[in-house]
């Protein structure tokens, strides 16, 4: 037997904002493993009560479901099956289990979707010759509009190449800035991203933490802002490419977005992952990551599931193959037609 150790630490810059430990003891059976996992997430997990409203599912139901699955003889490989089925009824890329074996996980937030990106034709709109800031790749198109990619947030920029670039583009009549396919990464680089963008303080949204076992025991909400840098901000329209696979710190960064008034925002549904991702290990020793902090909008909505964009616009393939990139190109109509006003 051994005991199932939850520590819920997290930083988010240099601020411990979480720390719990609990300890419970489960026998290193199938069974004791279920159910070690599905205590975790009834006690822990912070989307139970929206998911069940959402999806229809009754978390009490489904430990008797998976445990019907069970049996004391099978095998390792078996096991992680059925607890990877139990996890993916909460429908949230931020709830895995890591083994020697294999990477539980749920992508369905962009794996049922339309993908609305081709990097090939991407790479066309930047060239040969475009700027490379740490994570941050940058031109300016034939229309004086410039662009802007950034391909995940778990690249790291710093004040200097964000002033250097904004430097750089500062004669363009606007912005469009592509974040398609960005998957997320750290909460830090959306934030300070963010605040280029604005000349006063914003409310972005709330986040609360989770304060007891039950199911709705959280802390009252937090208000979170996005001040102004210090550094050159941005004056000009913005139009920001999203799609699905839009996730978790990049879903932040549009929320964040959504509350600045230059900025448009085009494309498809992002993909969600709004909850703020913990650690955890089962008796068998597999690691168990689960979203246990929620995060809103300014209006206190919740965006575990995607922000819808300003105006919806896909990826035409006729025009793909003409080497054009519709959602790219409508972005360049409404940087246009904004400044001709």
């Amino acid at each position: 037997m051994r005991k199932l150790s939850i520590f819920l630490i997290v930083f988010i810059s240099t601020f411990l904002i979480s720390c719990q430990q609990s300890e419970y003891s489960y026998d290193e059976t199938p069974q004791g493993n279920l159910d070690a996992l599905w205590t975790l997430i009834d006690q822990r997990y912070c989307f139970l009560t929206y998911k069940e409203q959402q999806l229809g599912i009754k978390w009490a139901d489904l430990h008797a479901k998976y445990s019907a699955k069970l049996n004391p003889k099978m095998s390792r490989v078996q096991l992680f099956e059925v607890l990877c089925q139990m996890l993916s009824e909460l429908r949230d890329g931020h709830v895995n289990i890591s083994t020697s074996l294999d990477l539980g996980r749920n992508w369905s937030w962009k794996e049922d979707y339309p993908e609305n990106l081709d990097i090939e034709l991407r790479k066309q709109y930047l060239g040969t010759d475009y700027h490379i800031g740490s994570g941050l790749k940058y031109t300016i198109l034939p229309d004086n509009i410039a662009y802007v990619v950034y391909e995940s947030f778990s690249n790291d920029i710093g004040d200097g190449n964000l002033s250097d670039m904004l430097s750089y583009l500062r004669l363009c009549n606007g912005m469009i800035l592509d974040i398609r396919g960005n998957g997320g990464g750290e909460l830090s680089n959306a934030e300070r991203l963010s605040r280029r963008f604005t000349n006063e303080k914003v409310l972005v949204g709330y986040v609360c933490h989770k304060t007891g076992t039950g199911h709705d025991d959280f802390s009252e909400p937090q208000a979170e802002y996005i001040t102004p840098s210090n550094g050159i901000r941005w004056q000009k329209p913005v139009v920001l490419l999203v799609n699905r696979s839009c996730y978790s710190a990049a879903n932040t960064f549009v929320r964040n977005m959504n509350e600045m008034p230059l900025v448009t925002i085009i494309g498809d549904q992002t993909g969600g992952g709004s909850g703020l991702p913990f650690s955890s290990e089962l008796p068998i020793g597999w690691s168990v990551r689960f979203s246990a902090s929620p995060y809103y909008d300014a209006r206190m909505k919740q965006i575990e599931f995607g922000i819808e964009p300003d105006i919806y616009v896909t990826l035409d393939d006729v025009l793909a193959v003409e080497g054009r990139d519709s959602m790219i190109e409508e972005a360049r109509r409404l940087i246009t037609e904004k400044k001709e006003q």
